[in-house]
């Protein structure tokens, strides 16, 4: 285990010897930081710090460590997490008729890309919808859902999160709203992606609208969800530029692309203990 890499995330109001007594910490049980980042918020006055770090003896020096740090945190207030960079947090993926964002993150998790564990594949279409992928391995549910039965479907999808253990949940183009009460469960490990345009097209045939207005750039956004709708603390987002020679079905194409990579590029930061929540914001210590 000596080799293996270890991530401290902490944040906590700021005040000076934050950095020294960390650093001296780790010194004295023997660890060797291998990556430190670090960021202090003068608006908010929360100091937020990453560290990535070696030469841990065994699993029981790890426990020892994690425990012994447990005063420091509690000296300087800190929310804070330490744990082996090799343990693979247990995500579920929900979906609804738009596949292009589970067929990508199947692949990357499948190439190694994306250091995860399926806990299973959640959708309000059948298992059929998806006959084209290969999801051998993975439990797949169909949770139908309506405007009457929405408070059941909810009800079995949180029992399911419990049950499967799971870590995060990533609505790759999963075409629900989350109710409140669901959104304030999962706050901080639920993530959604959703096409972002200037100006906002809202309702549907999104890509058609942007068309017609003529837009420049097309984009994407992925955020924590919360109860305000597309409205939680950003994670990633990207652009790319569109001309006049641009179809609504070339918007789509290009959307698809931004949607795929832009949610990739989250769910990976989500998993390496690289986002903070800083408020409505968020800090992303990107690689």
């Amino acid at each position: 285990m000596s080799d293996a890499h270890h991530v401290l995330a902490l944040s906590c109001p700021n005040k000076s010897g934050i950095v020294a007594t960390v650093s001296t910490y780790l010194f004295e049980h023997g660890c060797n930081i291998l990556d430190a980042q670090q960021y202090d918020d003068t608006e908010t006055s929360v100091f937020f710090m990453r560290v990535v770090f070696n030469k841990v003896p065994d699993a029981a020096a790890f426990e020892a460590l994690k425990a012994g740090f447990q005063p420091i945190g509690e000296r300087f207030s800190m929310s804070w997490r330490m744990h082996a960079r090799a343990d693979r947090k247990r995500v579920m993926i929900l979906v609804s008729k738009f596949d292009h964002c589970l067929s990508d993150l199947l692949y990357r998790w499948r190439i190694g890309e994306l250091a995860m564990d399926v806990s299973a594949i959640v959708s309000n279409y059948p298992r059929e919808t998806y006959a084209h992928h290969d999801l051998s391995g993975i439990d797949f549910h169909h949770l139908p859902v309506s405007k009457d039965t929405k408070l059941e479907q909810e009800t079995q999808l949180w029992n399911l999160v419990k049950e499967t253990r799971t870590d995060v949940v990533v609505l790759a183009r999963y075409m629900q709203i989350l109710s409140d009460g669901l959104s304030a469960k999962l706050a901080g490990r639920c993530i959604n992606i959703h096409h972002s345009f200037l100006p906002g097209f809202k309702g549907a045939s999104p890509y058609t609208q942007a068309h017609r207005r003529g837009v420049k750039l097309i984009g994407a956004t992925a955020h924590y969800v919360t109860a305000d709708l597309d409205e939680g603390p950003i994670v990633e987002q990207d652009v790319e530029r569109i001309s006049h020679r641009d179809t609504p079905d070339d918007l789509v194409r290009k959307g698809r692309d931004i949607e795929r990579r832009v949610l990739a590029r989250a769910l990976r930061f989500h998993l390496d203990d690289r986002v903070m929540l800083n408020g409505r914001k968020t800090i992303v210590f990107a690689d």
